[in-house]
């Protein structure tokens, strides 16, 4: 699913702490991308949703181990290591489990912990083995599926799924100084710059 990335870093926004502006206002210019889409704990972090009451305590626990463990094997699918690093050097599953632990709802955590448990099954019948231990390739197989709606709930999972991934991503400190051009500012104004020379969007 790599070309997903490509298409997603059209968007510009800013990182999280390592610029002027933090990861929320970040996450408030990112999620417009997804419009009225935008998943509700997302939402809520961006500031376009009424805020339930919020965890302020430790890290909340969602996910049981199996859990923790297929969805970092799935944010790495979605967003997998090429010549920059991928989902799991960037934090995403981390941050995943962060949003769906203080950001959401139980109806919010239920939709991708339905969507895990139902990859699952989708994976034992077809693979005859859990999804956490489907190959690369089956495990693309069966978020196509999801993707498809082939399974239950399989659709509004993937993008949620998928949203929480992105998001994460682009607007962790890997997302914006490997995958991106980190350009700071103030910089130097290069008017004639070669358009030919551009191979990343350039973020500031």
């Amino acid at each position: 699913m790599d070309a997903q990335r490509q298409g997603e870093s059209m968007t510009m926004f800013a990182p999280s702490n390592i610029l002027s502006i933090d990861r929320r206002t970040a996450l408030a210019g990112f999620a417009a991308v997804f419009g009225s889409s935008l998943f509700a704990p997302l939402a809520r972090a961006a500031g376009y949703e009424p805020i339930p009451k919020i965890n302020t305590g430790k890290p909340a626990v969602v996910f049981t181990l199996p859990q923790r463990a297929l969805v970092t094997a799935l944010s790495e699918r979605v967003m997998p290591t090429t010549d920059t690093p991928g989902a799991i050097a960037a934090g995403v599953p981390e941050y995943i489990e962060h949003m769906l632990g203080d950001w959401a709802i139980d109806d919010d955590r239920d939709l991708i912990l339905g969507g895990l448990a139902a990859l699952d099954a989708r994976s034992m019948a077809d693979y005859r083995k859990p999804a956490l231990k489907a190959s690369g390739t089956e495990q693309d197989a069966l978020l196509t599926l999801a993707m498809n709606d082939r399974i239950p709930g399989g659709a509004e999972f993937f993008e949620a799924f998928r949203q929480l991934v992105v998001t994460g991503y682009f607007t962790s400190e890997v997302g914006i100084t490997q995958e991106r051009h980190y350009l700071p500012v103030p910089g130097d104004y290069d008017g004639a710059y070669p358009a030919s020379k551009i191979d990343r969007i350039f973020s500031a």
